[in-house]
Formats: structure tokens, sequence, C-alpha cells
């Protein structure tokens, strides 16, 4: 048994670093399943059998690359506390799995990420703290800082450089968090 398992972990591991290599010459609209197992040393049936297509392994591959960054951050009740030192945090962490996002979330998947950010961050702290699931001002918040933190990021990381930017992303995620406080709403 750990021998197939292995097996599926080499051919995934292939598969991704295929994926990787080719999305780093071209787009992925251009890229096919053949020419991705043929990369991978693969035949197409083994990639079906894990993946349904191209953008199924992509979706995949995005999950776990945020999942990973997600698994590596303070605690999710940092965020109530403190939500610049979490603001800070997640854009740090950010920071060591850019050669993946910038692969995965490139082109026509650009806008996928912040979409994806919100999700898996509200699905992260709602199973850490439950009470936050329901709660109409904390799920409003989190969705303003995700895309507002994203985009502000995106258009001034270039020009004032990207800890500038977190860092002031960070300062407002603080002022707009004591305005509800939400520390006190949810311990």
């Amino acid at each position: 048994m750990a021998s197939i398992d292995l097996r599926i972990i080499k051919t995934k591991r292939s598969i991704r670093n295929a994926l990787f290599q080719l999305l780093s010459q071209k787009p992925l609209e251009q890229i096919t399943v053949r020419e991705l197992a043929q990369q991978a040393e693969i035949n197409k049936g083994t990639f079906y059998l894990h993946y349904h297509d191209i953008y199924d392994l992509v979706h995949q591959l995005q999950t776990q690359v945020l999942q990973d960054i997600l698994k590596s951050l303070p605690q999710a009740e940092e965020l109530l506390l403190d939500s610049s030192r979490f603001t800070l945090a997640l854009f740090h962490t950010f920071y060591q799995h850019q050669q993946e996002i910038d692969l995965l979330f490139s082109g026509s998947q650009s806008a996928v990420l912040p979409v994806q950010i919100e999700q898996e961050l509200k699905q992260y702290l709602h199973e850490h703290i439950p009470q936050t699931k329901d709660d109409p001002k904390f799920n409003i918040f989190l969705s303003y800082s995700v895309y507002g933190g994203y985009y502000a990021f995106q258009e001034n990381h270039k020009r004032f450089g990207p800890e500038q930017v977190a860092e002031t992303i960070g300062e407002l995620s603080r002022c707009l968090n004591r305005q509800w406080d939400f520390s006190k709403t949810h311990s």
C-alpha cells in the first residue's frame, strides 16, 4: 500500500513540476493535457486518474498553496486581537510563496486570487473561531480587507515597495478592527 501512495505522490509532483515549467513559458490557456503529460513523462490516462482537466489541476494547486499559507500564519485569534500583525504575517507568508502564486494565478487566473484568498481565509477563521461565521460585520470586514488590501497592494507595491504597502494596509486594517473591536465580541 505504501508503494502505491508513494507512486501517487511522485506522479502528482511530476505533474505539478511539469505544469510550473510550462506556465513559466506560456499562458494556461495554451497548455494541453497531452503536452503536460509529455512534460511530466506520464500518459494522458494517468493525468485523468487524478484531475478532470488542466483547470482542475490548477484549482487544486491554487487551493493547496493558499491552505499552506494559512497553516503557517499565527493563530486565527490573532486577527481579532491584532489585525495589523496578522496582515503583515499574511503578506510575508505570501512573499515566501511568490513564485508559485505568480505562476498559478497568472493571466486569466489573476482575478481568482482574491476570491480564493477570501474563501480560504473565511473557511480557516470559521473553523477556528466558529462564532465569526454568522457575524455580518466580521464577514464584511474580512471581505473588505481582502479585496481592498489585494487591490491596494497590486496598485502600489511597485511604486512604494511591498513592505511599505503591507505596513500601510496593516495600519488601515488595525484602524478598522478598532472600530468594531472584534476581540470583545468573539472571545
